[in-house]
This record gives C-alpha cells, sequence and structure tokens, in this order.
C-alpha cells in the first residue's frame, strides 16, 4: 500500500467509510480460488479482511462502517431500466461469501449499512459528507472512481489501484491535477462521456478528452449544453443538440445522493467494537487462520492461555478443585469407569517436567495434585497401571515429561485431527466449541491451575462424544493401533536428537559463504550488471528489460521471478540457472547453516527436531525447528547440508531405510492392475518397464531419456497428473505428453479403473479412505468452482495412496522400534523423513539392526506386491543416503 499521507489535526477523530460492494469484488477477482473445509468459498473474504485489517494499522481509524449494495432494483433503475444492465450475474462463489463478509463485520465490531433503493455509494456519500461537515477526518475506501465526485474539505478518497493492497488518495489538490477541474465535476464528466461499466449512455461519441475538454470551457454539463451551438465541429455539434436529455439523465444517474432518507451521521454508532470470541469463532469455523493472525496483531493475544481461549456462553464448567491427597487419589479414582488428566508443564520439549496434575473421573469429581506431593506418585502410578482409558490433549508432552502410558491413555488432540485433518489447530477451546456446543468457554484463566481443572473437567465431557464419533468413522482402530502408539516411537526420537559437529557446520557455513560470493560475482559477469540478487523487483528488470527474457508473469510491484517462472525460463539464458542455484544455496544456508547453530541443545549437543501428527491432511509426519523434510535429494545443495548430520559419540554410523517406490506399489496393490503387478513381482525397473509399455520399446532398448520420461509418468500419474503439468515436467509439447498419458492407460488399465474409481467414490460420498481407514473429506468435490473440483479429484487420486504410503511408514517405525527395544540394542531411530527412517547404529550392531530394519518394514503389511526397503550405512546421513 502506497504512504498514505496523515492530515489529520490532532483533535479531529478519524472516520472510515468502507465500500464494501467494491472491495469484497476486487478480493474474489483479486485472489485464486480458495474453501474451507465444508468447502465454502473463502478467498473473496480472505482477500477483504487481509485489506481491512492492514487499513486499521495504517490509518488507525475512530470510527467505520462498511455499505453494501442491497439489491440491484434502486431508484436509478426506476429512472433507466438499463442501469448497469449489461453487468454479468454475480458468481455464487461470490454470493455465498457475502453473508460471510456480514459475519466478519458484526466480529469486528464495523455496522454493516444497506437499504432498499439505494446503492453503498448513497449512504457513503451522505453518511461521509455529514462527517465531514461535523469537522470529523473522512476516508472513503473503495475501488469505484465514482465516489471521487465526494472529495472535499475534511473529505479524502482512497482509490484501489490494482487488486485490493494498493491505494491512492485523493483530496481536493489530487483530483484537481489529474482531470484539471473540481471534484464534483465528475458527474458533468458523467453525463458527457457516459460509463460503460454502469451502462450509463452519455452523448454517443463523447470520450474523455472531448469531454474533458468541453468542460473547461464551459464549466458543467449545463454550460456545455447550453453553448451547443458554439461548439466547433459538425458531427459534435448535432450530437450535443440529439442527446442532450439523455445527457442530463446520465448526470443524473451519476450523482452520488447525499441525502437517504432515514440515514444520519451518528458518531458512537460507528465506533468500532470488536468481539475477539466471534472473530476466533468466525475465522477457525472458515479456516482463516492467516485472518486470525492479523486480527491478534491488531488487537493482541487472548491472555491466560497457551492458545487464546475462546469465550463462549453455556453451560459453565467449575474452575476450581480441592487439592488431594495421597488417600483422596486412592480413593475417589478407585473403581472409575474413566479419567481425564490436564498437566502444567515447565521447560520445553523435550525437555519437559510436569508441575501439577489436574484430574476428572465420572464418579470422583475433580482434584489437583501438585507435582511435589507423595499423592502425584501414587496417581503416577495408577495412570501408569490404568486399565480405564485415560483422556488428555497432547500425549506426547506426557512422555517427555517421564509419564509412561499406554494403549489405554487417549489422546484428544489425535482423534480430532482423524475426524478433522484439515483443521488447523486442536486447541481444547475449539474442540469443546465444536463437540461440545452447550458447554461455556472462559475468556481467560486466573492461573495455570485453574486452567488445567477446567481442561481436565473439558476432557471428562468430551472423551465419549469424540470417541463416539470415531466409531461412527471407523477409524478407532486407526488411532489405537497406529497413531497411538506412534506416539512413544517420537517422543524417544526427540529425546534422542540427532548429533550436528559444530566445527564441521562453522567450516561449511563459510564454505557455502563464499560459494554465494563466486556465484554472484558469476552472475554479474553474465548479464555486465551489479545489481541486489535479493531483490525481486531488481532481478525483474534485469532479465525481462536489460536482457530481453519473455515476461511470463507480472504482479503488482513488478515482474514475477519466482521459482515457477525461473524454471520456465531455464535454457533461454545463462543467468537462470546461475539465479536458481544462488537462491537454493542462500536458502539452504540461512535455513541450515545459519539456523541449525542457534538449535544445537547446550547440553546434549544435538538438535532436537520436533515431529508434527497432526499437522498433513494425508497423515504424513512432518518436522520442524529445523524442518528436515525440505532439505533437497540426490543434489549437491542437499549432500552438504544432510553431511552436517553424524552419528554421536557412542556410535559409528547413520543408517538409513528407505523404502523402495511404495506409492507405486501401492497403486499396482490398490488397483490391481496385472502388468504393474507383474512388473513388481519380477523385481523389473518399473520406470524401464513402463517406458518399454508406453513407447513401444523392447526392455533392453529403454534410453536413460526414455525411462526418464516414463519416470515422470508414474509418479504424475500417481498424483493425478495433467498434459499440461506432465509437459511443463518434460519440456514437451502438450499434445506428446497426452498422448503419453493415454498409452500408459491403455497398457495400464486396472489404473485408469481405480483412478475413476476413487473419483466417483469420492463424488458419491464426499470422501476417500485408506488401506488403514484413514478418512480425508473433499467437500470442494460438488464445488461449481471448476478449478477447485478438479483440485479435488486430484486428491481423491492421490489421498488413498499418499495416505496409506503414511500409515505404512507409521506401522514399520512402531515396528521398527519395539524390536530394537526387545532386542535390548543401543542403536537407536533418529529420523523419519517420508518414506526414510535414519538410525544411529553401533559397527557390532549395524548386521543386527539391518536385519530387523529389512524384517519389519517389509513385512508391516500385507500386499500384492512386494514392500522393498533400501538400507545403507555411512560416516554421516549423506554417505549414508
Amino acid at each position: 500500500m502506497e504512504q498514505v499521507q496523515d492530515k489529520q489535526q490532532a483533535k479531529k477523530e478519524r472516520f472510515v467509510v468502507l465500500d464494501g460492494s467494491s472491495l469484497i469484488f476486487r478480493a474474489f477477482y483479486a485472489l485464486p480460488p480458495l474453501s474451507d473445509a465444508a468447502g465454502q468459498p473463502t478467498n473473496a473474504i480472505f482477500g477483504f479482511s487481509n485489506m481491512l485489517t492492514k487499513l486499521i494499522a495504517d490509518l488507525q481509524p475512530d470510527l467505520m462502517v462498511l455499505a453494501f449494495d442491497k439489491s440491484r432494483q434502486t431508484f436509478r433503475t426506476e429512472r433507466f431500466a438499463d442501469y448497469k444492465g449489461t453487468r454479468d450475474k454475480t458468481p455464487e462463489e461470490l454470493l455465498s461469501q457475502f453473508p460471510l463478509l456480514r459475519e466478519f463485520a458484526a466480529g469486528m465490531g464495523i455496522p454493516f449499512l444497506e437499504k432498499d433503493r439505494y446503492e453503498a455509494d448513497d449512504i457513503i456519500g451522505t453518511l461521509a459528507v455529514q462527517a465531514a461537515e461535523k469537522d470529523y477526518d473522512v476516508m472513503v475506501i473503495t475501488g469505484d472512481r465514482d465516489a471521487l465526485q465526494l472529495v472535499r474539505p475534511n473529505l479524502r478518497v482512497m482509490l484501489t489501484k490494482k487488486g485490493i493492497s494498493e491505494l491512492k488518495e485523493y483530496d481536493e489538490a489530487a483530483f484537481t491535477e489529474e482531470y484539471g477541474f473540481a471534484p464534483l465535476g465528475l458527474i458533468d464528466l458523467k453525463g458527457l462521456m457516459g460509463d460503460t461499466s454502469d451502462n450509463i449512455p452519455g452523448i454517443p461519441g463523447v470520450g474523455p478528452k472531448t469531454a474533458t475538454k468541453l468542460l473547461l470551457a464551459y464549466g458543467s454539463l449545463e454550460g456545455v449544453l447550453a453553448h451547443a451551438e458554439e461548439v466547433s465541429g459538425k458531427k459534435l455539434k448535432e450530437r450535443l443538440l440529439t442527446y442532450g436529455e439523455q445527457a442530463r439523465l446520465s448526470k443524473e444517474l451519476a450523482t452520488i445522493e447525499l441525502h437517504v432518507p432515514e440515514l444520519t451521521f451518528e458518531p458512537e454508532q460507528c465506533r468500532m467494537q470488536p468481539d475477539l470470541a466471534k472473530l476466533r469463532a468466525f475465522c477457525d469455523s472458515h479456516n482463516l487462520k492467516a485472518v486470525w493472525t492479523n486480527v491478534e496483531r491488531l488487537y493482541g493475544k487472548a491472555e491466560g492461555a497457551s492458545s487464546p481461549a475462546v469465550p463462549s456462553s453455556g453451560e459453565p464448567i467449575a474452575l476450581a478443585a480441592d487439592e488431594w491427597s495421597k488417600e483422596d487419589v486412592e480413593e475417589k479414582l478407585t473403581g472409575a469407569s474413566y479419567l481425564a488428566v490436564s498437566g502444567i508443564f515447565a521447560g520445553k520439549a523435550p525437555f519437559e517436567t510436569l508441575t501439577g496434575l489436574a484430574i476428572a473421573s465420572p464418579e470422583g469429581g475433580q482434584g489437583f495434585v501438585p507435582a511435589d506431593a507423595a499423592a502425584f506418585q501414587e496417581l503416577s502410578r495408577r495412570l501408569e497401571r490404568a486399565k480405564q482409558p485415560v483422556c488428555l490433549l497432547g500425549l506426547k508432552r506426557y512422555y517427555h515429561a517421564g509419564l509412561a502410558a499406554g494403549n489405554h491413555f487417549a489422546d484428544a488432540e489425535l482423534a480430532a485431527y482423524l475426524l478433522d485433518p484439515e483443521r488447523s489447530q486442536y486447541a481444547l477451546p475449539e474442540l469443546v466449541q465444536k463437540y461440545l456446543p452447550g458447554v461455556a468457554v472462559p475468556a481467560s484463566f486466573a492461573d495455570a491451575r485453574e486452567q488445567a481443572v477446567w481442561e481436565a473437567a473439558a476432557l471428562l465431557r468430551l472423551y465419549p462424544v469424540i470417541w463416539a464419533r470415531l466409531e461412527e468413522e471407523g477409524m478407532r482402530s486407526l488411532l489405537e493401533e497406529i497413531e497411538l502408539p506412534l506416539v512413544e516411537v517420537l517422543a524417544a526420537m526427540e529425546q534422542n536428537g540427532v548429533f550436528v559437529n559444530r566445527s564441521h557446520l562453522a567450516a561449511k557455513t563459510a564454505e557455502v559463504g563464499e560459494k554465494l560470493a563466486v556465484i554472484q560475482q558469476e552472475i554479474y559477469h553474465t548479464t555486465g550488471l551489479e545489481f541486489n540478487l535479493n531483490s525481486p523487483k531488481q532481478l525483474g528488470v534485469v532479465l525481462f528489460e536489460e536482457l530481453g527474457l519473455p515476461a511470463i508473469k507480472k504482479t503488482k510491484t513488478g515482474y514475477s521471478t519466482n521459482a515457477e517462472v525461473l524454471a520456465e525460463l531455464r535454457g533461454e539464458h545463462p543467468v537462470v540457472d546461475e539465479v536458481l542455484s544462488y537462491r537454493l544455496w542462500s536458502k539452504l544456508k540461512s535455513t541450515y547453516l545459519d539456523g541449525i547453530g542457534e538449535l544445537i541443545h547446550e547440553d546434549t549437543g544435538r538438535v532436537h527436531t520436533s515431529f508434527n501428527q497432526t499437522v498433513t491432511a494425508t497423515g504424513r509426519l512432518s518436522s520442524s525447528d529445523p524442518n528436515l523434510q525440505n532439505i533437497p535429494v540426490r543434489t549437491e545443495e542437499g549432500r552438504t547440508i544432510r553431511a552436517l548430520f553424524e552419528p554421536g559419540p557412542g556410535y559409528d554410523c547413520l543408517l538409513s531405510a528407505d523404502y523402495s517406490q511404495i506409492e507405486l506399489r501401492l497403486l499396482a496393490h490398490m488397483s490391481g492392475d496385472e502388468n504393474l503387478i507383474d512388473a513388481f513381482c519380477r523385481n523389473q525397473d518399473i520406470h524401464a518397464r513402463t517406458a518399454a509399455e508406453v513407447f513401444g520399446l523392447p526392455l533392453d532398448e529403454v534410453t536413460p531419456e526414455f525411462r526418464r520420461r516414463a519416470k515422470a509418468v508414474n509418479f504424475g500419474i500417481v498424483y493425478g497428473i495433467s498434459d499440461y503439468g506432465l509437459a511443463r515436467d518434460l519440456h514437451i509439447p502438450r499434445k506428446e505428453a497426452g498422448a503419453y498419458i493415454t498409452r500408459y492407460f491403455e497398457r495400464y488399465p486396472g489404473v485408469r479403473r481405480f483412478m475413476d474409481q476413487m473419483v466417483a467414490d469420492a463424488h458419491a460420498k464426499g470422501y476417500v479412505t485408506t488401506m488403514f481407514g484413514r478418512r480425508r473429506d473433499l467437500p470442494a468435490i460438488k464445488s461449481r468452482n471448476f478449478n477447485q473440483r478438479m483440485l479435488a479429484e486430484r486428491m481423491a487420486m492421490n489421498s488413498p495412496i499418499q495416505g496409506s504410503a503414511a500409515d505404512i511408514i507409521k506401522l514399520a517405525m512402531i515396528a521398527a522400534y519395539r524390536r530394537l527395544r526387545e532386542a535390548g540394542l543401543k542403536s537407536r531411530i533418529l529420523l523419519q523423513v517420508h518414506d526414510e527412517l535414519v538410525l544411529e547404529v553401533t559397527e557390532q550392531e549395524r548386521a543386527e539392526v539391518e536385519a530387523i530394519l529389512h524384517e519389519t518394514m517389509e513385512h508391516v503389511a500385507e500386499l500384492r506386491v512386494p514392500l522393498l526397503v533400501d538400507v545403507h550405512w555411512g560416516k554421516d546421513w549423506a554417505a549414508a543416503k
């Protein structure tokens, strides 16, 4: 947004008037399709809310209103039936977001105004002019130039220049400089030249230049018509005389009404009063995490909880509980049907401690046990021995704190994730609002103990509801056999960490810094120019203006130089590869080389990444702090980073166990395609076999280039690739790519049937499942928006395969972890990256560890094709890979 000059005098209050109709249309067309988990389109409200929060931060308004068109029938259509008659029908995807705008405005505490027979412009004009006359500092925000006629003392118009984020400010001086006459002359201009967007006719053949010239000569539309005989040019004179009444009507239509009946500027009714509870609920229900983040930046985070609590009305839960003694624990928990606990933690994962536990049961009520009390040891033993379910939230934290657990521990966070994997977070207040709508959520807590007591009581009520839902959806076994047992494995891996050699890290950081300097000089030499390589704007000028490369995409700030654009430009000029290399090294240096040092734990000398179970919708694990799943594979850059991870003291090597083509093997199993199954059962090179099938070649005549193309087809099919996508990946004509896909499905008809069946199932049921029952809802499969629907169909093809692969690697981790422990081995699992496990191993145990990994990973699931694991080892992760 351009810098807005603040002309407000110290004592004036600022009144900002938003043209909701204009701005939400602009937001809709400025952003790609977005939708929430239920398939409700959200791109317009997302764009509008981002613009609004930025405006509030920049302009600091005291008062604000949002004006909106109520219908197309207004006093203008009564005067001229074709007014705005050429406008297209509002898309359904946008219409469905109008109620969201109203709901969002209510949460922000901004009055939402609309009125029969009048447009948003008229509401804006009436209130803005009244406020300006009362000496308020008024700013109108709109994308419609018609509003410029309102500019006057105390009233400025901020006009969206492009999209919704760039604004240009007009006061009287700025308007006059651009147009040559006073702001009110805009309606005379529209009377003469008309307005095609509003279907205002004006005078045929009179454009902006002619209209401006006439107004500068005669002052107004009426002045022009009065002097029509004096105007030079026969045709122009005839048109002025012929269409004079039409011009007067056009001026009338273009004039904003400043006296809308029963509409008066009342300052206190326009004062913003945000309701953070409503806003948080709104953002959560529509998966607008970024919007809530912006709101938090404006108004701050709620206090008293790790996640901002969202207050809600309903039945309250007691916030107080007695402190239980050892005898209380024994008495009140004996015979309990199930328990719920909530801990108070100190420290940072994976080295946390419990300082107290709140506990609740249906029979024994609720209590609190401090960690330093004798009752705590009794409670811990009871929980570890418990046969009945123990419901909690975030089981891994309890493992880190030393509370041993078994399958009787029921993690509400994991259960909620399985039921709704698209959700951005699973904080207890949000789960209560979703599954226990009649239960109140406090706005804040007096202290950590009060919060823990409330959480234990809330979990007690949540447990039967959420577990019943799991049972209904057929995912209870998925939770109890995969997700819950995996928590212990992940906790151990996080505590193990991975050793990073500090001296090697320092040397590599310096080396890559020098390498970046060399690449930078190469770029300067290649282009003959010196510029800021980290500035996309300067890079765009060099590439597309100085070097004349084809500009593929433009953004509001200039030429796009993103990775997709640069990938398309490969081969056009040597500097493109140099820039890509610079960016990759630069990113790896900042993310890993510069960042890892700060993450090495002071006591252990190791990096302890976090493994996240509830982030991806497919069931895949992710890692953070640092993210070890984004390191490039099989590249010099990736090997440089992986080489930093070494076996720690007491270990001799790192060992990598990687599933071989697991997704293609799952495709063969799940599709039942005979040719694909045959290739894997014969242990053939699947990409060479596909090349032979698709290109009609004998297997021994498949060249590396044909194999490369077949590999792209194989993995592309798994992800529902289109001919366009394959053409882009292989740099071949789209027609040729389409022919490859057609021939693939001719040779592998079972795959085609499987893909079609997955899409059909998704359309019929609204979701797809993995081999193990993991479910992914696809509400956008029924969207009227073509792009959203096609994306959902590709997810329907891929999610069962990718999700099944995720389930298998999780089962493999559990099995391998248990076998290593049962064998009493020192060797241990450190990392999981996609389909790969990385272990820290001693030389004496290496052969036994390899055997265990082959046995557990290759037999963890029964498929129609063999599951194979590639095992390698080395002095560091790069060598092992």
